[in-house]
């Protein structure tokens, strides 16, 4: 990883800014790391600092007070937290909560020097509502997911998501509810009927492929 200081050249929005703001930027900032498993942020907590991440992976998820839990987006190295940046603008708790998938290393800038930086500086703040706007289209295309399209091809197509150019997945049926933002017990289903096709084949904690091309073609229907 490049030293704290290059940090800004790791983020496109954030390399054109001028000599003085990326000096800003990089002098009030620190760096973060956090274990695997770590709540990052949750429900009821003030962010004080905008996150950007350097590497890892953080799951950004809402629970239901029943404890029903779905995804919203996962933040990757070379991404900012839009919710932190939400929370920031509007002085807002946090209403979900981010975990580290991963050992995740971030850096963080103080509140006082983002709110600064909003206000007096268009380069960063076209950064921050480009980085706002994007995600906020991903979300819209979630909840268009989870109101209109079949749980089967919403499922074929998150397995062949998370298998990435291999053909067996370590999960488990409640982390896919958690995905999918359903019950257990419907991803469980869903599964045997896909086992059942010759689809694929279930462990403990695993879900080996056996017809990719039939999941692939079921996930674009």
């Amino acid at each position: 990883m490049k030293d704290i200081t290059d940090w800004v050249e790791r983020f496109p929005g954030l390399s054109r800014l001028d000599l003085p703001t990326k000096q800003l930027l990089t002098s009030s900032s620190e760096i973060v790391k956090v274990p695997q498993g770590t709540m990052v942020f949750g429900p009821g907590h003030s962010p004080e600092n905008m996150l950007f991440l350097l590497d890892g992976t953080v799951r950004v998820q809402q629970v239901s007070d029943t404890g029903h839990e779905i995804v919203l987006y996962r933040i990757e190295a070379g991404q900012s937290c839009v919710l932190t940046t939400a929370c920031l603008l509007a002085y807002e708790d946090y209403a979900a909560e981010g975990i580290a998938e991963t050992a995740v290393t971030a850096v963080a800038v103080p509140r006082i020097v983002f709110d600064d930086l909003v206000a007096q500086s268009k380069p960063f703040r076209d950064f921050v509502f480009a980085a706002f706007s994007k995600r906020i289209t991903d979300l819209f295309l979630m909840i268009d997911e989870v109101a209109f399209q079949r749980l089967d091809v919403r499922l074929a197509d998150r397995l062949i998501q998370l298998a990435g150019v291999g053909d067996r997945i370590a999960t488990t049926h409640q982390k896919l509810s958690v995905e999918l933002g359903t019950a257990r017990e419907v991803i469980s289903r869903q599964l045997q009927e896909f086992q059942r096709r010759g689809w694929i084949v279930q462990s403990r904690g695993q879900v080996t492929f056996k017809d990719r091309e039939a999941l692939a073609a079921l996930a674009t229907h």
